[in-house]
């Protein structure tokens, strides 16, 4: 019995993003009999790409299947802001998992992002991937005392980073907040041309993209079974599940809800209105505003999120939204010419933990998933990629717990 998955799906964004189009992606093809594959990837954004891509390059055939234009989706709303710092600061995560286990996360996000720079530097993808420093700036609830207690705890677990007073932070980046810590290891890049210049590689290493919108699933028996709205189905010895936002009914878990964000970016500034290094920069309180620059000079700006699912509503606050971000700049950063190029807002999943749900689908032994993942997309997507890959090739490590679907969550008793 094929569990229906929902065909209503939102719109994952609205507005219009600064991102271009990257190298010629593989044409999609109708199918025109049923297909056996040994990996049917559903959904061929920034995830399903990067699947893709090592997957393939692992040895194994691959079916991409999206009903959509590559990369049009929620990879299109993405500020690619490729950090290793997660949503949940490493004091919380310590206080909900013990200090080794939360130590032991926020490593694995770190080497996340080296092994993704490793890979596009390799590849030489073409996506504007220029490394960066982050900077994480006192705000609300956050102040210098919290910030230094964080300090200590990523000291402990071999994190690199430096702690910044108000004085300090001034003059070394002339942002007028009470402290910061300062971190090498994140990067930014163009998302669009990125999952295209996967795509792209993956199109040279045997993978077929399939347009075609899949309604229904079955990973219960001893091999994987996809139904398309074209009538086709796909059975595959695994079945990963990379929709972006949209979670099918199988894939249950009390700790994710939507989200909806919005973001905007300016026209191109005077190099004498950046700060310096062009760090990536975010705010250290619960809801926080971030902001990065584009190779070109402009800033991006994304914050006021709300759990807001449906579309129109959150299309209906674009301008509000785009105004509040707008002041937010100005006080962020006064030389700034807080003039709109482009504005957008997209869904997003995040969990109450700040950790993706990247692992086997319970109860359906050959489909796997990856969702969730807040403010950390494009590196848990690079995450998602080789845990599944290491699960689909029968390599099962033990820190895989930490981002099961089926996890505990920790804000119940």
């Amino acid at each position: 019995m094929l569990d229906a998955l929902e065909t209503e799906q939102a719109d994952l964004r609205s507005g219009v993003t600064p991102w271009k189009a990257g190298l010629a992606r593989p044409s999609g093809e109708s199918l025109g009999a049923d297909l056996r594959c040994e990996v049917a990837i559903i959904g061929a954004g920034i995830t399903g790409a990067m699947l893709a891509e090592h997957l393939a390059a692992r040895g194994h055939g691959v079916v991409l299947v999206d009903r959509e234009r590559p990369g049009f989706g929620s990879t299109l709303a993405s500020t690619a802001m490729l950090l290793w710092e997660i949503d949940k600061p490493l004091r919380e995560l310590a206080f909900h998992y013990g200090f080794e286990r939360a130590a032991d996360i926020y490593r694995r996000s770190f080497k996340a992002v080296e092994g993704l720079r490793d890979l596009i530097i390799g590849l030489a993808l073409p996506c504007a991937f220029y490394t960066r420093d982050s900077l994480y700036l006192a705000a609300a609830e956050v102040g210098p005392a919290e910030l230094g207690e964080e300090h200590e705890l990523r000291r402990r677990a071999g994190l690199p980073g430096a702690y910044l007073g108000h004085d300090l932070l001034l003059k070394t980046f002339g942002f007028d907040r009470a402290a910061a810590l300062v971190s090498t290891g994140a990067a930014e890049a163009d998302p669009l041309s990125l999952c295209h210049a996967l795509l792209a590689r993956a199109a040279q290493q045997g993978v077929r993209l399939v347009r075609d919108e899949a309604v229904a699933f079955d990973g219960t028996s001893n091999s994987a079974m996809v139904q398309l709205a074209g009538g086709r189905v796909i059975e595959a010895g695994h079945v990963v599940l990379a929709t972006g936002y949209v979670m099918p009914d199988l894939v249950k878990s009390d700790l994710h809800s939507v989200f909806s964000s919005w973001a905007l970016a300016t026209l191109p500034q005077r190099p004498q209105a950046l700060w310096p290094g062009r760090a990536l920069v975010w705010e250290a309180s619960e809801t926080y505003a971030y902001c990065r620059t584009t190779s070109d000079g402009c800033i991006v700006l994304g914050g006021e999120d709300e759990a807001i699912a449906d579309p129109d509503q959150r299309e209906g606050l674009e301008a509000q939204k785009t105004e509040a971000l707008r002041r937010k700049l100005a006080a962020l950063l006064p030389a700034a010419v807080a003039d709109v190029g482009h504005a957008w807002s997209g869904a997003f999943g995040q969990t109450v933990d700040g950790l993706p749900l990247i692992g086997r689908v319970p109860g359906q032994p050959r489909m796997l998933a990856a969702y969730g993942y807040g403010g950390n997309g494009i590196t848990f997507s690079y995450l998602a990629s080789r845990v599944i890959g290491s699960l689909i090739g029968g390599q099962e490590m033990p820190w895989f717990a930490h981002f099961a679907i089926d996890r505990p969550n920790p804000q119940r008793p």
